[in-house]
């Protein structure tokens, strides 16, 4: 198709990252059409050197992805979470979350980025209702009562019903529509790499608490190619994400190899035996932003666009994956009833929907991370309490589990595992 040509979806949805493919998926595996615009070269999006962090895929985002098709390609990359470990430091207290308490599924699982991606973009190239357009640079958006136009750089014009905004943090449909957003920085910065490490790590993620911030130790799958020491072969591996105060960050970027690694091996302790580099090391800055409000004129905001969290409980994807099991079933429920999917009675439903859980959400996150990341003594005593306490009562072990799983509240029917 030409650039003066004009191509015609019911959808179009800007930004290709995780949630925007997600979402597409969702709306094609009900016979929507829609076109994925984004401005990066998706032959890029698999490459190491991209994106080099791993994501938590709870058990409810896993049923998501399964519903639309996608988990058959995803599964085989992905490590199961069978317990979690959250403790303050070298603290006694604890808490302990083991999947059997709550039935015979994985917590979740864990998966590189370029693991998901992947299998997302193979399967849209395969759909007949996913046209993805990249790279391509929007010039111009038109909105009005009677539908919506974007004009690409060098491009057909797509003319839609609604545009389904995944374009990230700094979204710029987001500021297109002229939405404020609350958002702040946090004076912590997160260290992201894979290691290599001699013992199994038994399936179990770790969340540790330092003054500093958290240290996640999070399971993947042994390396195909096992990392050579002058002790032997490493194949077991883990992906780190080691959150820092801003003032150590600049001299941690600064250490060698062998430097950082040593600071590693001393937060994670012994129990993995002798650990190595297995991958390149990234360092993102941290912080929460939150949107005014989720629509505006046939547009609606979706994952980091309408809300961004510390990664302390690993949900920022699970929030995004929610978001779209949530529109996706308002949007073909509509569709199905003949209505215009751009209504914006409709997008007013996807936004009450979500809203109150992403803030909630967003809350919490903010406060256990202010509640953690200091080594006041009376503090840290009353919180370790906390987590003692907790740990120690079934019914409030069990529901911090199913919240973590993302089972509880108003769900979606893909989040039940019901068809869309």
């Amino acid at each position: 198709m030409t650039a003066n040509q004009t191509q015609t979806v019911e959808a179009v949805i800007v930004g290709a990252g995780m949630a925007g493919l997600t979402l597409a998926h969702a709306l094609a595996s009900a016979g929507i059409e829609v076109a994925v615009v984004d401005r990066a070269d998706p032959a890029n999006f698999t490459d190491p050197a991209f994106d080099g962090r791993t994501t938590a895929i709870a058990a409810g985002s896993a049923k998501v992805l399964e519903g639309i098709g996608l988990w058959s390609d995803l599964a085989p990359k992905s490590c199961p979470i069978d317990t979690i470990r959250v403790s303050d430091g070298d603290a006694l207290m604890f808490m302990h979350f083991d999947h059997h308490e709550v039935g015979d599924d994985p917590l979740g699982y864990i998966l590189e980025n370029r693991d998901i991606r992947g299998p997302q973009l193979a399967a849209a190239a395969a759909s007949t209702n996913i046209e993805l357009i990249a790279p391509a640079s929007i010039e111009a958006v038109t909105r009005n009562t009677g539908g919506v136009t974007i004009k690409l750089e060098d491009g057909p014009d797509i003319r839609a019903r609604v545009i389904f905004a995944c374009d990230g943090r700094g979204s710029s449909m987001r500021q297109e529509a002229k939405i404020p957003v609350t958002e702040w920085r946090y004076d912590q910065s997160s260290f992201v790499c894979t290691i290599a490490h001699e013992r199994p790590h038994q399936n179990i993620a770790h969340e540790r608490f330092l003054p500093g911030g958290p240290f996640a130790i999070l399971p993947l799958l042994d390396l195909e190619t096992p990392i050579k020491t002058a002790s032997g072969e490493l194949r077991h591996a883990a992906s780190i994400v080691w959150s820092e105060a801003n003032d150590l960050v600049p001299a941690i970027k600064a250490f060698d190899d062998d430097a950082f690694t040593a600071e590693l091996a001393r937060r994670v302790g012994g129990f993995l035996g002798e650990i190595a580099l297995a991958s390149p090391r990234w360092v993102h800055p941290l912080g929460l932003s939150h949107a005014a409000r989720y629509t505006d004129q046939r547009l609606a905001l979706v994952g980091d666009a309408a809300h961004g969290i510390h990664p302390i409980a690993g949900q920022g994807l699970n929030m995004g994956i929610r978001d779209v099991a949530a529109l996706a079933e308002v949007v073909v429920d509509a569709r199905r009833l003949g209505r215009d999917i751009g209504d914006p009675d409709i997008l007013a439903d996807y936004e009450r929907w979500r809203r109150f859980d992403n803030m909630l959400l967003a809350v919490v996150t903010d406060n256990l991370l202010r509640l953690f990341s200091n080594d006041i003594a009376p503090v840290r005593a009353a919180r370790d309490l906390g987590l003692g306490i907790v740990n120690a009562i079934p019914a409030a072990r069990k529901f911090s589990m199913r919240h973590a799983m993302g089972v509880v509240g108003d769900l979606p029917r893909l989040v039940r595992g019901e068809a869309l």
